[in-house]
């Protein structure tokens, strides 16, 4: 665990302490940091709804730096991200890889910071796969179809054809911040935030 600390501010009422995350929220900016799972995306689509509801027409800002994780919260947490009218910028600030990529790509606006990387892979089995051969064969076709949904995902924001997505996914497929931006997963590299 680290330590995050609070600010402080003085008020009328003496000295009051504020978490950072709590300041930012207020500047309409989110945070999509470690693994991506059911609790971490609840999290962020509250977040998202919240801000949306206040403002909808103003900007949000997601700081994306992910291992991935759990494809079914994470399209989710996509589909949320395209449902509301806020525009949302993402940007990059280490690692945005397999499912956090996609959450990551999906961005209005798409920002990397010089020396961060975005991966891209087919999705994977979760867990230890086991039992009948009508199970494996149905956690095979839903694997397929998650594959396939993926692609149409990633070549809808990159303008790349499905065959070269499908392509690109097969193996794990890491971009630096100017092969991103060449490949159509990014917009730009920025050096401020």
């Amino acid at each position: 665990m680290y330590y995050i600390p609070n600010i402080i501010r003085e008020t009328s009422e003496g000295l009051n302490q504020i978490p950072i995350q709590d300041i930012l929220f207020q500047r309409r900016e989110v945070e999509c940091i470690g693994e991506i799972t059911e609790d971490s995306v609840a999290a962020l689509i509250l977040q998202l709804r919240y801000l949306h509801r206040e403002a909808p027409e103003q900007e949000i800002t997601m700081y994306i730096n992910s291992p991935g994780g759990e494809v079914s919260s994470g399209l989710a947490l996509y589909d949320v991200m395209k449902a509301i009218q806020c525009p949302i910028r993402t940007v990059c600030v280490g690692t945005a890889a397999s499912m956090a990529a996609i959450l990551f790509l999906s961005g209005d606006k798409r920002d990397m910071l010089t020396h961060s990387k975005v991966m891209i892979h087919d999705p994977l089995i979760p867990g230890g796969i086991g039992g009948s051969a009508l199970k494996v064969d149905a956690v095979a076709r839903n694997l397929m179809q998650t594959r396939q949904t993926i692609a149409d995902i990633i070549s809808r924001h990159t303008g790349k054809s499905l065959e070269d997505v499908l392509a690109k996914t097969a193996s794990d497929s890491y971009f630096d911040a100017e092969q991103a931006v060449e490949w159509g997963l990014a917009d730009r590299i920025i050096h401020e935030l």
